[in-house]
């Protein structure tokens, strides 16, 4: 089972619905393949990234805030088995070139890196970490290829251009299956729904 999700690789709820979705494959007794899209939460972010304290202080008014939403954030992911570091977590970063590697390597760097990012505290940004993680995953990416970056923007646009405007977002045949990381047990019977359909 082929399911599309649209997302952007540091959104922490894109990691909990993957895990959530995985729940709901396991529910159905089948085997979720996820076929990642890209979307940016922050397109016009500077290649290197700002602090995230900074950034997070901007964008929620108040830093106190910011971090009662990473507490919510954090008590969903231990439901499915994520501990959020958000201690950790330094920079936002652009996430365009992690996008690109995500293109190529899709499921087998996926995981990495939503925990590079969540768990470790790794800059997803940074082209030297992004080549390592290809590197563990066994993927080759060339994160200058004009062709990879093109073909990753246009995926983006075409996200946009279909109304996404937010993340996470599923998809099974063309239909919508969650605006958002629903529970696994409603993932589970939409999914049963649309295969029944």
């Amino acid at each position: 089972m082929t399911v599309d999700v649209v997302s952007d690789i540091i959104c922490p709820w894109c990691y909990i619905g993957k895990r959530r979705l995985e729940g709901a494959g396991k529910l159905l007794d089948r085997d979720i393949d996820i076929r990642w899209h890209p979307f940016q939460l922050n397109p016009g972010m500077v290649p290197e990234g700002i602090s995230r304290r900074v950034y997070r202080t901007a964008k929620f008014g108040s830093w106190e805030y910011s971090q009662q939403l990473d507490a919510r954030v954090a008590e969903n992911g231990r439901q499915v088995g994520i501990k959020f570091r958000h201690d950790l977590m330094q920079r936002t970063p652009n996430t365009f070139r992690g996008h690109m590697l995500l293109a190529v390597g899709q499921n087998l760097v996926a995981e990495r890196l939503f925990a590079g990012y969540f768990t470790r505290g790794e800059d997803v940004g940074d082209p030297a970490v992004l080549r390592a993680i290809a590197g563990e995953c066994g993927v080759e990416v060339d994160l200058e290829d004009p062709a990879l970056a093109e073909q990753t923007r246009s995926d983006e646009r075409e996200a946009r251009e279909s109304g996404v405007q937010g993340v996470p977002l599923i998809r099974f045949g063309g239909a919508l299956v969650s605006e958002g990381a629903a529970p696994e047990e409603l993932l589970a019977a939409r999914l049963r729904e649309l295969t029944i359909a």
